[in-house]
């Protein structure tokens, strides 16, 4: 992403948000892996914790909204048709998931992964979005 140049000041705010919040969405979730949460699983604390690992989510999309706010109109508009292309995959595919599982007997795939599988598409779609048209 060399070709931001007036965008190179928002660009690192954005990698240092992104990593800041996302840095507790590891822990957290390392921390589960370990076993940390096991005595609170199945309870009401279980169920703030799950909120708590879905706040860094959040976190991680306003500084998504926030660099579209610092960028130039040139990267703002390809990052947000980039953004736009890859929710409008996620929804369609998780959606279509979930109509299997309903109607097909899929197996079941929990709703967290809509977020990996956003990310993934952007990923995929950006090399083909570029220009602002």
């Amino acid at each position: 992403m060399s070709s931001l140049t007036s965008s190179d000041g928002a660009y690192r705010r954005y990698v240092v948000r992104t990593m800041a919040f996302m840095a507790g969405y590891v822990a957290v979730n390392i921390a589960a892996i370990f076993g940390a949460f096991d005595p609170i699983i199945g309870t009401p604390a279980g169920m703030v914790l799950g909120l708590a690992v879905a706040a860094p989510i959040a976190g991680q999309i306003w500084a998504t909204v926030a660099f579209l706010n610092e960028a130039d109109e040139f990267v703002r508009t390809l990052t947000a048709k980039r953004f736009i292309v890859a929710a409008g995959l996620a929804f369609a595919l998780f959606s279509g998931w979930g109509f299997m599982e309903s109607y097909g007997d899929a197996p079941h795939a929990p709703g967290w992964m809509v977020y990996a599988l956003f990310w993934g598409l952007y990923g995929a779609v950006t090399p083909f979005i570029r220009t602002s048209r």
